[in-house]
């Protein structure tokens, strides 16, 4: 019986950036990518509770939680770079 086939040609490509000690993913993406999580959750608990976590945290409407509000904004902006950046490496 034949074992299943994987797609063998990317193998080595990958093993070659972990070498020269690049990868696909940066610390800026890890960031962003946490920082979707964090918003993420926290609309679900708006959703879900009516609880707004950031709002309770630094005040409703205040300069600090429209910052945090901004900055999940680019995380997502930024992630949409980083998939197109993932499909493109994986082609």
């Amino acid at each position: 019986m034949n074992a299943p086939t994987m797609e063998r040609r990317h193998l080595p490509e990958r093993r070659a950036a972990v070498r020269e000690g690049t990868t696909l993913m940066t610390g800026l993406d890890y960031l962003a990518m946490a920082l979707l999580i964090v918003g993420g959750l926290n609309w679900a608990m708006v959703g879900l509770l009516d609880i707004d976590v950031v709002a309770t945290l630094f005040g409703p409407g205040s300069p600090a939680s429209r910052v945090v509000y901004v900055v999940i904004g680019l995380a997502a902006l930024y992630s949409i770079y980083t998939a197109i950046k993932l499909s493109r490496h994986q082609h």
